[in-house]
């Protein structure tokens, strides 16, 4: 059933049933623990609230640590470096059913716990870190959900296209494509996204839903999963407090159907506040408070930290997470406390944490292990290979990504304005070269070397952006292990084929008539197949451009740079290049198109009026003869081993985005 045919039908409360949902059995035959019997709930539960697979997750003594290199020299010429704490030791639990805050203000390591805890954190990390008394796997990531800070989206598809087809991605092969787009319908249901599901997402240039909807959509496209771990950092930044309200409340009711929820939050109301089970206060790293959402101003009051007044409990907490402690002087009358207050205070916490929490909370995990696998190695290596199992095909993940690209892009790539640029230079060239006479060999031969440079230089800087634009979603699908890098690739370029090769062809076929070229069927076929070849070969380099730098600024740099270099060097301004320099032409695809376009438009016995009543041979023209008209299927394969080579490069550099 084609996409455009797929109408989702608004499906009754009472079907909501455990029918249909994706087989969350375990794929890798890993022996369950006592903890994970599949648990049962009424058959008119929410759907998002039925979780199969419970899990249990516990980190002790979590420790990580980067490298800062210091600009001043030390002995022997090199840069010196220091290594910085960011997380110092963090203990916790969160059982099937509760919701752990993280709470702290910005850097004290909220972000990174949260990402090693899904598995995704990069670089040494040191620690105890279970799922229900197992390490993480390919079978744990597939249950869990992570919803980062910031929506990553795509702007211009709707609402209802994003979900439909980060289900038909991440639902395994098990499910039927109905089953699916039933999936996404109780999913828009169950988080009030109906009245927006046929919108936009929107972006920057362009407006779409609201912040609160972009947050239940990222939201949804982890639900679709039915994920037994869902994992969202900062869910309620930049929304207010009303929606806010309406997004913790979401997550309260999917951690009551037994997902175990973790979730950073900077300042978050009083209302919030009390919808959260169990709370991690961290300060620099350092955990200050671990324990019941409810006990938490009971605690800090039994340790000396107590207030006179009634205040949002968080509030408190961002206090005393900072060094500044409840009712203090230096607070009201000078508005913070000096280093030195806070140090002692923050001192004060630790030490008070080590004393009646750490020890405690120790004793209590040790009594629920149930595998002692400690491991400390490198994050990025904490993966079973033979346990990462697909969910989907390569052909279908291809499909399916081929389809989502050219529903993004319908926009973009055929833009009025896109358009207008393309016609209006065809156009004015036409009227540059109106109806060249063939004796006016100089200017046909501009109008070729036009062709080569305009098509060499278009497509390559709309080519540059591409990568650096799709990086954090590219990071955030395959985090998540949706499909194959090469499913990815692929879809991505051949989707542009049809998008890139159209308006290059109607600029051809303008101006090709137009300037008077050779009025010849074949002529004109082949010139237009060079000039297609050339754009492939120009899109090519800038996707590896692109994919090795990731940058944009830095991306269009090395565009200009090399453009301008292949230009010079293309044959036509500069006839005698230096030998010790000559090489650069070689490296020029705007040479070899050059070189084929002329090859196609005359051979060795074309002649030309080169004065009044005097025949010359065009092959003698400097301009011709520079290049030459012989070896053309030479010089179309080497601007083949181009096409593959750049977009091997580019396909490679893109192994390294993490």
């Amino acid at each position: 059933m084609p996409f455009h045919n797929l109408v989702l039908k608004p499906e009754n409360s009472s079907s909501d049933s455990v029918e249909g949902l994706p087989n969350m059995s375990n794929p890798n035959n890993m022996s369950e623990p006592h903890n994970t019997a599949v648990l049962a709930y009424p058959a008119k539960q929410s759907f998002l609230q039925l979780t199969i697979y419970p899990i249990t997750l516990k980190f002790e003594e979590v420790v990580y640590k980067v490298k800062l290199e210091e600009k001043g020299l030390c002995c022997g010429g090199t840069l010196s470096s220091t290594e910085k704490m960011i997380l110092n030791g963090v203990t916790g639990t969160v059982c099937p059913g509760e919701i752990l805050a993280m709470l702290g203000p910005s850097g004290s390591g909220k972000t990174t716990l949260l990402t090693a805890l899904g598995g995704r954190l990069s670089g040494k990390l040191s620690g105890k870190i279970t799922y229900n008394g197992l390490p993480f796997s390919g079978s744990i990531k597939r249950r869990t959900g992570f919803v980062a800070q910031y929506d990553v989206l795509y702007p211009h598809l709707t609402v209802t296209e994003t979900l439909l087809f980060t289900a038909l991605l991440r639902l395994p092969n098990s499910l039927t494509r109905d089953e699916k787009v039933e999936h996404v319908e109780r999913v828009i249901t169950e988080l009030g996204l109906s009245r927006c599901r046929n919108s936009m997402i929107g972006g920057p240039l362009f407006r779409g839903i609201s912040g609160g909807e972009k947050k239940r959509v990222s939201i949804g496209q982890e639900m679709l999963i039915n994920p037994s771990l869902l994992l969202l950092d900062e869910p309620t930044s930049g929304l207010d407090s009303t929606t806010a309200q309406r997004i913790i409340s979401t997550v309260k009711r999917l951690a009551s159907g037994g997902k175990t929820v973790i979730t950073t939050i900077h300042q978050p109301s009083s209302r919030l506040y009390h919808m959260f089970d169990k709370i991690v206060l961290l300060s620099e790293g350092c955990p200050i408070y671990y324990g019941p959402a409810s006990t938490a101003l009971e605690y800090f009051s039994s340790i000396g930290f107590s207030t006179s007044i009634t205040v949002n409990p968080a509030d408190l907490l961002l206090d005393l997470a900072n060094g500044i402690g409840p009712d203090s002087k230096h607070v009201s009358e000078q508005g913070d406390n000096t280093e030195q207050e806070q140090k002692s205070v923050k001192e004060a916490l630790i030490s008070a944490y080590d004393k009646n929490i750490s020890t405690k909370l120790k004793t209590e995990l040790c009594s629920l292990d149930v595998n002692n696998y400690l491991y400390t190695k490198d994050a990025s290596t904490r993966r079973d290979s033979k346990s990462e199992q697909w969910s989907t095909s390569w052909w279908h993940q291809f499909k399916v990504l081929f389809l989502r690209g050219l529903r993004e892009r319908r926009y973009e790539a055929f833009n009025k304005l896109r358009i207008f640029q393309v016609i209006s230079v065809a156009i004015l060239g036409g009227l540059l070269w109106w109806r060249t006479p063939t004796s006016h060999i100089e200017d046909r031969i501009a109008m070729l070397f036009f062709f080569s440079v305009f098509w060499g230089f278009y497509p390559l800087y709309n080519a540059v952006f591409t990568f650096p634009q799709e990086r954090t979603m590219l990071i955030k699908e395959r985090s998540s292990g949706m499909y194959h890098l090469s499913s990815y690739f692929l879809a991505k370029t051949v989707g542009d084929l049809p998008l890139e090769l159209a308006l290059p062809t109607a600029f051809t076929i303008i101006i090709y008539w137009m300037g008077g070229l050779k009025p010849d069927p074949t002529t004109f076929i082949l010139s237009l197949l060079v000039v297609l070849y050339n754009v492939l070969v120009s899109q090519s380099l800038g996707l590896a451009i692109g994919a090795i730098l990731m940058d944009v600024k830095q991306a269009t740099t090395l565009a200009s740079v090399t453009t301008l270099v292949f230009l010079i060097a293309g044959g036509y301004y500069i006839q005698q290049i230096p030998p010790f320099i000559v090489w650069l032409k070689y490296l020029s695809y705007s040479y070899y198109c050059y070189k084929l376009l002329l090859g196609v438009q005359y051979n060795e016995d074309d002649y030309y009026e080169c004065s009044k009543g005097v025949i010359c041979r065009v092959v003698d023209f400097p301009a011709v003869k520079s290049v030459g008209l012989n070896h053309m299927w030479v010089d179309v394969s080497i601007m083949a081993l181009m096409l593959v080579g750049y977009r091997l490069v580019a396909y490679l550099a893109l192994h390294r985005v993490r």
